[in-house]
């Protein structure tokens, strides 16, 4: 928020001038000379509305994708995978239950400074799509270089949709060679040509971990289509995986699974990235519509990775308008003291694996 406003302090500061000048222009010579002279008022008129108009623009540019996208009728698609393909193998930490795991020891800590009386929000606007059996390798260029970014081939299709926003996701799922290509900060440059900021692709079949480090089309360096809230899942009943969100502030530290930090602060009351938090137990959630109960029963059962720095308590999920209004007026009733994080260092088989002891 300060960012956007030091955008828009210039447009604010014009707009303040003009005014100062109208009001010492009708002061000096008197509003009945002034009128003499309607072509210099009306222009003086238009002149005051364009300014603030002009900011509002300006302050509001960042997310007019976001708004349209939410205005869009958009369906995801449903994510099928053949036999012997699936999002990640059963043992994988993202498929792992965490209702009975202990309380991390600096649980309270952390839901304090996150922010206890904030309430959930559904930030269900990315995108994704599937690639089919016959789409060709595209080149993906990385202006900053390839640093962590892994080379290719990234089979992504033209018509790939890029998530609203600057972060500019592009997540694709390719069932028929069980592949997860997902790239940050995308744009499409030609035919079959893509430049993003980061890279990272993922073996759907594998529990290989990215190099420690790493980032990846996230900020904690973990995948971001196996976190989000899916309208396939929900329509069907059940989430049978952990969820994906941010907060605003993190710690300059990670912790297993992730494999990346994204801040400078080394506050110790701060999560870092990968923190595993999940909905107590002691939340009744019988009283939420019927999407609403689908989610939180997955937090309670499955929890949820901070991935990024963002809006706090903002779980992600699918773009899609079929999902409910409900749950947008469900989640304000959830609030972060309702969430503990947990400690599930007991679930890792190796540091550089996101295989579980089962």
């Amino acid at each position: 928020m300060i960012r956007k406003l030091l955008t828009v302090a210039p447009t604010l500061a014009l707009w303040i001038a003009v005014a100062a000048l109208a009001y010492l222009v009708l002061r000096e010579f008197g509003f009945s000379r002034i009128k003499k002279y309607p072509l210099a008022v009306l222009i003086l008129v238009i002149s005051l509305l364009m300014l603030p108009m002009g900011g509002m623009y300006v302050l509001l540019r960042p997310y007019q994708a976001r708004i349209l996208a939410r205005l869009t009728r958009y369906q995801s698609p449903s994510v099928v995978l053949p036999n012997g393909c699936s999002m990640f193998p059963s043992d994988n930490v993202w498929n792992a239950q965490v209702q009975n795991l202990p309380v991390d020891r600096k649980s309270s800590v952390y839901v304090e400074t996150m922010g206890p009386d904030l309430p959930l929000h559904a930030d269900f606007a990315i995108p994704f799509a599937m690639a089919d059996a016959s789409q060709p390798p595209a080149e993906i260029s990385f202006p900053g270089g390839p640093g962590e970014s892994d080379r290719g081939p990234y089979r992504i299709p033209d018509n790939a949709p890029v998530e609203p926003g600057s972060d500019a996701h592009v997540l694709v799922v390719d069932p028929n060679r069980c592949m997860l290509y997902e790239l940050f900060a995308a744009e499409r440059t030609a035919p079959l040509q893509w430049q993003a900021g980061s890279g990272a692709m993922f073996d759907l079949r594998s529990n290989r971990l990215r190099p420690n480090g790493w980032t990846s089309a996230d900020a904690a360096g973990l995948p971001i289509l196996p976190g989000l809230a899916r309208f396939d899942e929900v329509a069907k009943g059940e989430i049978r995986h952990a969820l994906r969100f941010t907060t605003r502030r993190t710690q300059r530290a990670f912790v297993w699974p992730a494999r990346h930090m994204a801040s400078q602060d080394t506050d110790p009351a701060l999560p870092p990235m990968g923190q595993r938090f999940r909905l107590k137990a002691s939340v009744v959630i019988e009283g939420f519509s019927q999407q609403t109960q689908v989610i939180l029963r997955a937090l309670q059962q499955y929890g949820m990775f901070l991935a990024d720095n963002g809006g706090p308590w903002f779980i992600s999920g699918a773009q899609d308008s079929r999902w409910s209004r409900e749950i947008a007026n469900d989640f304000r009733r959830i609030h972060g003291s309702d969430f503990e994080a947990v400690n599930s260092s007991g679930l890792m088989v190796g540091s550089d694996s996101a295989q579980v002891q089962q």
